[in-house]
């Protein structure tokens, strides 16, 4: 896709000035009354959190699709997430509000994108980029899209899904944007049908996030398997090759079976993991918030999506899905000006 890098950074930029309001507009809505034993925080009480960490994820991939596939992106950009993590972490624990401190988080994580990515494209300029930047770009999209199922679907505990409403509808639609841009720049071929094929899929995913957001508490099991479905079934019809010019449907169903169930069963596994190891604690004390009470677990939904989401890359973008490994199209193929006669 010609315009990748551009993409890229404008969705990065987004994340960005979303975790801002994020931080200082919801995570103010999850902090626990008082200290006392009786009063301590149950299951997802932070969600806050959990919406602010995919965002982060969400500057992450955005910057690998302003690479363009380019696996030297992949180090520095990781090295930005994990730092912008205990970043999130210092300051949270000082409980920051108001539209002005909104303005500077987000002006500031901006300037933090830029600079990045000013640094990347003059270390790689007149440097071919290696092979590999399908490869990559699909697993970008697998990621973002098993994490808009995520955010899409997590609920609170406190009553507020007024307004965490909101701004899940607003992380979900983010990364289900970098999701179907991250498939486009993969695809072999950007052609007018993959142009449309993207519309479509984009905008079947916005209203498929809306649709789970509608949903009860608790219901929204269903919602999340066919917007899973949709979504990552159509990264495949916009990453892979098209033989002959048409899908291979044969493998696009395959491909639908895993979209339907690889998403649920990996979080599920991903669940029970995060809590039998109590991950979710740890940043719960860093940030200087009380902790889950005992009845209950601290689980970190955004992490969990993230290894999902690294699972499905494993199985829509490895080598037995993508043949043979090449670097993504920049525009459609054209025409000779003067064909031989």
């Amino acid at each position: 896709m010609r315009h990748a890098r551009t993409v890229g950074l404008l969705l990065a930029g987004a994340a960005a000035t979303l975790w801002a309001v994020n931080m200082t507009v919801l995570q103010p809505l999850t902090e626990p009354v008082g200290p006392w034993s009786e009063s301590l925080p149950g299951n997802n009480s932070y969600w806050a959190r959990d919406l602010r960490f995919a965002t982060i994820v969400a500057v992450v991939l955005g910057l690998l699709l302003a690479g363009r596939g380019d696996r030297r992106w992949v180090p520095p950009a990781v090295l930005l997430g994990g730092a912008w993590v205990a970043a999130d972490l210092l300051v949270d624990r000082a409980d920051p509000y108001g539209a002005g401190t909104a303005v500077l988080l987000a002006a500031g994580g901006c300037l933090v994108v830029a600079a990045v990515a000013v640094f990347l494209v003059r270390r790689g300029r007149g440097v071919s980029a290696p092979a590999g930047g399908q490869r990559l770009l699909t697993a970008v999209a697998c990621i973002a899209g098993v994490l808009a199922l995520v955010a899409a679907t997590i609920e609170s505990p406190t009553d507020r899904e007024r307004e965490l409403n909101p701004g899940a509808f607003a992380t979900g639609a983010l990364l289900v944007v970098v999701a179907v841009a991250a498939a486009l720049a993969a695809a072999p071929a950007v052609t007018p049908v993959r142009w449309s094929l993207a519309a479509v899929v984009g905008a079947a995913a916005l209203v498929g996030v809306g649709l789970t957001r509608a949903a009860p508490p608790g219901n929204r099991l269903l919602p999340q398997l066919v917007l899973g479905a949709v979504l990552l079934t159509g990264v495949t019809l916009l990453a892979w090759e098209w033989p002959n010019g048409r899908p291979d449907w044969g493998r696009h169903g395959l491909a639908a079976v895993a979209a339907l169930l690889g998403p649920t069963a990996m979080t599920i596994f991903g669940v029970i993991v995060t809590m039998t190891l109590r991950i979710g604690a740890p940043f719960t004390a860093l940030a200087g918030n009380s902790p889950i009470n005992t009845a209950d677990s601290d689980i970190l939904l955004s992490l969990v999506g993230l290894l999902a989401g690294l699972g499905m890359a494993l199985l829509l973008a490895g080598p037995w899905a993508i043949q043979p490994d090449r670097a993504p199209a920049a525009a459609a193929p054209t025409r000779p000006a003067n064909p031989a006669r």
